[in-house]
């Protein structure tokens, strides 16, 4: 249930649920289901259906497909972050045998492994997983389609992979291990590898007439940390909370940060939408949003699940149907609709709680060249560096206790910046990277690359 202060506004929830109505309608969908999280909590569920009389609730089980893949890549990120693995291992370290040669474990979850997306005949997601006892059989003959680490290839057996290392490492088959380190931890008691009443049936709806047939639900066996997952809207939004704010039961906000930021190239047809792939989550720009999510698909079955990190606005959408409403942009569609309609309110403006007199000595105006930034220190413990005008370079740095500061993000991401001091300890310019900042531009008092022409700023006739 929620409080006052979380529900949305009656306005608002109509618009979400005219969203939802014409996406089941135009779509054909048995039935859609939809969920909106904001601040960490849901405050809508939605759901439309071809039974009448009869609404799917959060706690209706429907299959949600590749989702499954996040849910992996969480135990994967577990495991790096307790030091039993380190993301530029090959697999073969740790699940010796595959024939995957240098691929590391950081290609699979970003899908740049150079695998092939799916294996070998017959189809996967509509055979029983009895079919591929193996990962010999998984992989097949010629696992590869491309160059490893060259290029995004979405990769199902890459997943299968990524599985078998998180039963290989913890001695338990991946669902004991999923149960007991994600699922159950975030309260997820309606996920799981098979459906549990009440569940939706999957439907396939004929292309030229309103007729439906019923589709398959086979057990994936060694495919399963690929797409094996039944879960509900309610579950899903939940599990949206933890991806946007961590949680140091399963893993902390950083990991899942890092699980976030771009890992793999755009394809050439996806970079017109800016859409890319982290470590176990796809990332878009849509309508000046950045996005983070995963999609799901198996016969019967449609899924997505949208984050807006930002807006801190989260949408989750499930149909049972094999095609149908593109849930990728109906979820997003929710997400827009909330953040517009009702924008975050800022968390009010608080003072630093201590000031370091060495830190506060490096704040204000610097120049690159002639290119002016401002540094400053903000309230959470950082510093931030920005262009004072146009779209140059900027970024947050992190303090490492010993005077220099480590970038967050962009360009300088990773790199050390240092104050430099003269002998009586005033500071004489910044060191980023090798790039020099003073306080005035070509400072002639400052050691500059190069030097300083001592003819000093002129004219020109």
């Amino acid at each position: 249930m929620t409080t006052p202060q979380e529900e949305l506004l009656p306005g608002t929830r109509r618009a979400l649920l005219h969203r939802i109505a014409v996406a089941q309608a135009e779509g054909r969908a048995p039935s859609l289901v939809a969920a909106v999280v904001r601040d960490g909590r849901a405050v809508w569920h939605g759901a439309r259906t071809s039974v009448e009389g009869h609404g799917p609730d959060e706690n209706v089980q429907y299959r949600i497909g590749s989702i499954t893949k996040t849910f992996t890549a969480v135990l994967v990120m577990r495991l790096r972050d307790e030091g039993v693995l380190d993301l530029g291992d090959p697999l073969e370290k740790h699940v010796p045998g595959t024939s995957t040669g240098e691929v590391t474990v950081a290609q699979l979850l970003a899908h740049t492994s150079g695998l092939a997306a799916e294996s070998p005949a017959p189809w996967w997601e509509r055979s029983p997983g009895a079919l591929r006892p193996s990962l010999a059989d998984v992989l097949g003959d010629q696992p590869f389609r491309h160059p490893v680490g060259r290029r995004f290839h979405y990769s199902n057996p890459g997943y299968t992979l990524l599985g078998a290392l998180v039963k290989k490492l913890r001695g338990a088959p991946w669902e004991e291990v999923l149960r007991d380190e994600v699922l159950d931890p975030l309260g997820l008691d309606r996920t799981g590898v098979r459906p549990q009443a009440p569940h939706a049936g999957g439907w396939a709806v004929h292309p030229w007439a309103d007729a439906m047939l019923s589709e398959p639900a086979e057990d994936l066996g060694r495919m399963a940390p690929a797409g094996q997952l039944w879960s509900t809207t309610g579950d899903l939004a939940r599990f949206a909370a933890f991806l946007t704010r961590g949680d140091d039961r399963v893993l902390r906000a950083r990991s899942v940060q890092e699980m976030r930021t771009p890992a793999a190239p755009a394809e050439a047809a996806d970079v017109v939408d800016g859409a890319t792939y982290g470590l176990g989550l796809q990332i878009q720009h849509r309508d000046g949003r950045l996005l983070v999510g995963h999609s799901g698909s198996l016969p019967g079955f449609l899924a997505n699940l949208t984050i807006s990190v930002a807006d801190d606005v989260a949408a989750v959408a499930l149909a049972n149907c094999t095609s149908g409403p593109m849930l990728s942009t109906v979820a997003a569609d929710l997400v827009r609709i909330v953040a517009e309609a009702e924008p975050r309110i800022p968390d009010p403006w608080r003072p630093l709680a201590e000031v370091d007199p060495s830190a506060l000595e490096l704040t204000g105006q610097w120049y690159w060249g002639t290119y002016g930034f401002a540094l400053r220190l903000t309230a959470d413990g950082l510093a931030s560096l920005e262009p004072l005008a146009g779209n140059g370079r900027r970024s947050r740095f992190r303090p490492n206790g010993d005077g220099t500061w480590t970038g967050l993000e962009g360009y300088y991401a990773g790199e050390l910046l240092k104050a430099v001091r003269r002998p009586d300890g005033s500071v004489d310019h910044l060191d980023l990277g090798s790039f020099v900042f003073t306080r005035q531009p070509y400072d002639e008092g400052a050691s500059v690359p190069g030097g300083v022409d001592p003819e000093g700023w002129r004219g020109f006739r």
